[in-house]
C-alpha cells in the first residue's frame, strides 16, 4: 500500500460525505476518490463491453484494465473512464440501478481493492465511501465517520430532488433511507460501521463548510499538510 497519507470519510447516504470530501480535498490540495462512483464506472464499462451485470467473474476481470481519473476543478468534479468524460453518464438513474446490481458481487469488491488503493499517491488522498476506513485503507492516519439523523438526511435528499424539478415524497425517501441503512449495516461483506479508531462527526446541525473545518483541524493535529490549492 502507498505511503501517501489518506483521510477516509465513511458514513451513510445523505450525511454529506461527497460534498465534504470534495471540500477537504481542495483544501488539502490532495487527490480524491469517490469509491461509490467506481461501481457506476464498472457499470458503464460493462454496458460498453456487453458484459452481463450478473456475471461477477467477468466484471471482476474487467477491473484491472480500467483507467479511471477524478479531476478536481475549482467548483466541479470531472470523472474520466478510459480517457472519456463520463461525469454526466454515471449520474443517470439507469447507471445507479446497474451499479446496485453489480455491487453485490464479492469478487468484484475484491478486484476493486487494488484499484482503490492505487489512488493513494502523493501528496495524499481523501477517500469517501462506506468501507474506506474499515476495509480499503485500515492504516489511514485519520478516519472520519460522518453521520446525521435519518430525518435530516432524508430532508437533504428531498431538497436536492426538488431543486432538480423531481416530485418526490419526503416520507418515501425517509422510509427508503432507513431500509438502506439497515441493509448496509447488516450485510456480510464490508458492513457499514465506524472503524474502531474513527472520529465520529454528526452533521445534522452543521454546514458542509463547518464539517470540513473540523476535519481540517483533525488533520492539523495529526501533522497532515493543509494546503490552499486544489490538485491540478
Amino acid at each position: 500500500m502507498s505511503e501517501a497519507p489518506v483521510v477516509t470519510i465513511d458514513g451513510p447516504g445523505g450525511a454529506g460525505k461527497g460534498t465534504v470530501s470534495l471540500l477537504l480535498a481542495r483544501r488539502l490540495g490532495w487527490h480524491y476518490l469517490d469509491s461509490g462512483a467506481l461501481y457506476r464506472l464498472v457499470a458503464v464499462a460493462a454496458a460498453r463491453d456487453g458484459i452481463d451485470l450478473d456475471d461477477g467473474d467477468a466484471l471482476a476481470r474487467r477491473v484491472p484494465g480500467l483507467r479511471i481519473e477524478f479531476r478536481l476543478h475549482a467548483d466541479t468534479l470531472q470523472v474520466l473512464l478510459d480517457d472519456v468524460d463520463v461525469t454526466a453518464a454515471i449520474r443517470e438513474e439507469a447507471c445507479a440501478r446497474a451499479a446496485s446490481r453489480l455491487a453485490v458481487h464479492a469478487g468484484l469488491r475484491t478486484a476493486l481493492l487494488p484499484l482503490q488503493r492505487a489512488f493513494a499517491r502523493p501528496p495524499g488522498l481523501v477517500a469517501e465511501g462506506r468501507d474506506m476506513g474499515t476495509v480499503v485503507f485500515p492504516q489511514a492516519p485519520l478516519k472520519i465517520f460522518l453521520t446525521a439523523s435519518a430525518e435530516q438526511r432524508a430532508r437533504r435528499r428531498w431538497l436536492q430532488l426538488s431543486a432538480a424539478g423531481v416530485d418526490a415524497s419526503l416520507a418515501a425517501i425517509l422510509d427508503d433511507l432507513r431500509r438502506r441503512d439497515a441493509r448496509d449495516a447488516s450485510r456480510t461483506t464490508a458492513p457499514l460501521r465506524p472503524a474502531d479508531d474513527a472520529v465520529l462527526i454528526d452533521s445534522s446541525d452543521l454546514t458542509a463548510d463547518e464539517v470540513c473545518a473540523r476535519i481540517a483541524g483533525h488533520c492539523q493535529e495529526r501533522g497532515l499538510t493543509v494546503g490552499t490549492d486544489p490538485v491540478p
